[in-house]
């Protein structure tokens, strides 16, 4: 017999507009037997069935539903039906040769991700429930998949994060079934990449930026192109395969220029596409000053903030690197900027480069707003599946 949790009068706001979270502070009672990780009944205040989720004591985030049905029994057949849904979503909405097959909460599987790199899955389990039966997701996408003709050669393991020490859990990476060469050949939007999945950040590449860099190549042909925080050179390969006169991609890590540079050769665009190791922060005042133009500037800084508290500080970089990048681009020319942060919000960062362009005496001409890839769904009311924001401009001179 599951336990049973009741809330508190007026709260379970978020689960009662949409979401998958119930907070410690919003619980009154938990009644009968658990396991931190278990399945549990939800009732409001009242007793009103609100469904199941599972249990951890060690979150804050105290329970994540996985049913609003509250007879719903969290079995094989569930997990499955769960997991073909969210495949069969993908082949609707996204090239699925490289995609995000599971997005968490998103999926209504909360806590988990699985990232498919050609014929590799990448997972990160970030939630004691869940990882309970990640196995078991693991092996149903395999199945769905197998039945379409692709044959997943390998599964590894990035549940690394910090964030699981949270949820009392150790950090675990590696290999799930047998080994293979975890540097895996991708295509994506015509460009080549060789995917470290197991020393890339996160999964090993940034799946969610797929169509925002596909959206990028129209502005790029011919043009002079400066990418920021290039990371292994996504949207510069893009610019590149796009007819770009020239690329100039920055990052401070010298392992991402390393692989961008492979990448830039293995597309056959090194005479084109170039790269440097250095803080965007410190470059874009040192092309400034060099009088340097560019026909196209694009911003994908890594999230500036992970928290509330933090919110204050990353708008400074945020506005700074907005300005310094504004400035380098040419009357005419084209501005892209992202946030990937969920606290960074859109009011906030729509704000903050208008701000930006106010003191650097520029006015902006909209070409679209855009967000993640459709294959990291927005849940309405889930708001920490809405992270990604990103804005396409012309820039021109005040007048």
């Amino acid at each position: 017999m599951s336990a049973i949790v009741t809330l508190k009068k007026n709260e379970g706001r978020t689960i009662k507009a949409g979401g998958m979270w119930i907070f410690d502070n919003e619980i009154d009672t938990v009644m009968g037997e658990f396991a931190d990780g278990d399945i549990v009944i939800v009732k409001d205040f009242d007793g009103y069935p609100m469904g199941r989720g599972f249990i951890n004591r060690n979150s804050k985030i105290r329970i994540r539903m996985m049913t609003r049905n509250i007879d719903q029994e969290i079995d094989s057949a569930f997990l499955y039906e769960r997991v073909k849904n969210a495949w069969e979503y993908r082949k609707r909405t996204v090239d699925t040769e490289s995609c995000r097959v599971i997005f968490g909460e998103a999926d209504f599987l909360p806590g988990i991700v699985v990232d498919k790199f050609s014929d590799v899955l990448v997972v990160e389990s970030l939630a004691l429930g869940i990882d309970r039966f990640k196995t078991e997701i693991l092996e149903d996408i395999k199945k769905l998949m197998a039945d379409d003709g692709i044959d997943i050669r390998g599964i590894y393991e990035r549940s690394d994060a910090k964030v699981r020490t949270n949820e009392g859990m150790e950090r675990a990476k590696g290999f799930i079934g047998a080994e293979f060469d975890t540097d895996v050949p991708i295509v994506e939007n015509g460009v080549k990449y060789i995917v470290d999945v197991k020393n890339g950040q996160k999964t090993g590449f940034f799946l969610d930026q797929k169509y925002n860099r596909l959206a990028i190549q129209k502005l790029c042909k011919g043009a002079r192109v400066l990418d920021c925080f290039t990371h292994t050179g996504s949207f510069a390969l893009n610019a590149g395969i796009a007819g770009a006169k020239s690329v100039l991609g920055i990052d401070a890590s010298e392992l991402a220029v390393r692989q961008a540079i492979e990448n830039a050769a293995l597309n056959g665009l090194s005479d084109t596409v170039h790269f440097e190791c250095g803080d965007v922060f410190d470059v874009l005042p040192e092309l400034e000053r060099a009088g340097e133009k560019f026909d196209v500037v694009i911003l994908d800084p890594p999230a500036f903030t992970k928290s509330r508290s933090s919110v204050k500080n990353a708008e400074k970089g945020y506005r700074e690197i907005n300005l310094r990048g504004l400035k380098l681009v040419r009357n005419g020319g084209y501005l892209a900027t992202c946030s990937c942060s969920h606290f960074m919000d859109y009011e906030t960062f729509t704000k903050i480069i208008s701000q930006a362009a106010r003191s650097a005496h520029k006015r902006l001409r909209q070409v679209e707003y855009r967000t993640q890839s459709p294959d990291h769904p927005i849940l309405w009311a889930a708001d920490e599946s809405y992270y990604l924001k990103f804005y396409i401009f012309q820039v021109v001179e005040e007048m």
